[in-house]
């Protein structure tokens, strides 16, 4: 979880876009999706707002409301946002995890009444995460800072869960991953449940580009073979593009300018 949309290298290789299940809703209820990055998403001039999700909710009104999640986390504070908004209104709010609620998105699963998760979903938890420049005494102000975030979500995870907030510091701590049997087991998910869903008949191109910006922001280097694959992707994905034709001069190129890219974004959200 970050102040931004920041997602985490493990969770970027694990997301996939999905249509939402068909009769997924819950007896009566209305259906909000959450199947993208939470908070605005630079790269797509997409992701799942917290605007949204009021609009939405003002729609619906006083009726039970179904939440479909998949999604690799994103922006610390619209997720917190989001998950206010949904534990404020007034009728039942059922979560149904279709695929994976990383970060952010596993604090808006938080919020449903019941929380249902499919056989092979998954829940990842851990601590936020941020980007600070300066002297040591900002350094300081901003740990003690993420001190205070840390240990309010640990107060929320463990409230809903049943867990003593030092195991679930613990878990924040080591950035834990859990399945669809071991959420439940963990107190993260009430139901096991079966999901009729498919990969959405939408480009592979954002997935790449999340893979990027995920493995650009922990610093490491990407092995030729894996930069290929990703501009060829992204490529692919880009309107007017030839699928299937890189060229191999260009990538070099198109990995410095997605690269300074990255490197903008990351500072003027800090």
């Amino acid at each position: 979880m970050t102040g931004s949309i920041h997602i985490t290298e493990k969770a970027a290789q694990m997301y996939r876009s999905l249509e939402a299940p068909r009769a997924a809703a819950a007896d009566g209820a209305d259906v909000i999706t959450v199947l993208d990055v939470i908070g605005y998403d630079w790269w797509t001039g997409e992701g799942v707002t917290a605007k949204r999700i009021s609009a939405a909710l003002r729609q619906i009104g006083d009726k039970p409301v179904t939440v479909l999640i998949n999604s690799p986390g994103g922006d610390f504070f619209e997720g917190v946002t989001i998950y206010n908004m949904l534990r404020a209104h007034p009728a039942k709010v059922t979560v149904q995890i279709i695929g994976i609620a990383a970060s952010a998105a596993s604090v808006i699963a938080m919020a449903g009444d019941e929380i249902q998760i499919a056989k092979l979903g998954f829940m990842m938890v851990h601590n936020t995460q941020w980007v600070a420049a300066g002297d040591r005494h900002v350094m300081y102000e901003t740990g003690g800072i993420m001190k205070v975030f840390d240990e309010t979500c640990a107060e929320m995870y463990a409230s809903r869960s049943g867990q003593s907030v030092a195991d679930v510091q613990t878990m924040l701590d080591d950035e834990t991953w859990m399945g669809g049997q071991g959420a439940i087991d963990k107190g993260f998910a009430d139901v096991l449940a079966d999901f009729d869903v498919e990969e959405a008949g939408v480009s592979n191109s954002k997935p790449a580009l999340y893979r990027l910006e995920a493995a650009l922001a922990a610093g490491k280097p990407l092995p030729r073979a894996e930069r290929r694959k990703l501009i060829k992707e992204i490529a692919e994905g880009m309107p007017g593009a030839a699928h299937g034709i890189v060229k191999p001069s260009a990538d070099d190129d198109v990995l410095d300018r997605l690269r300074l890219a990255a490197a903008r974004l990351s500072l003027t959200r800090a």
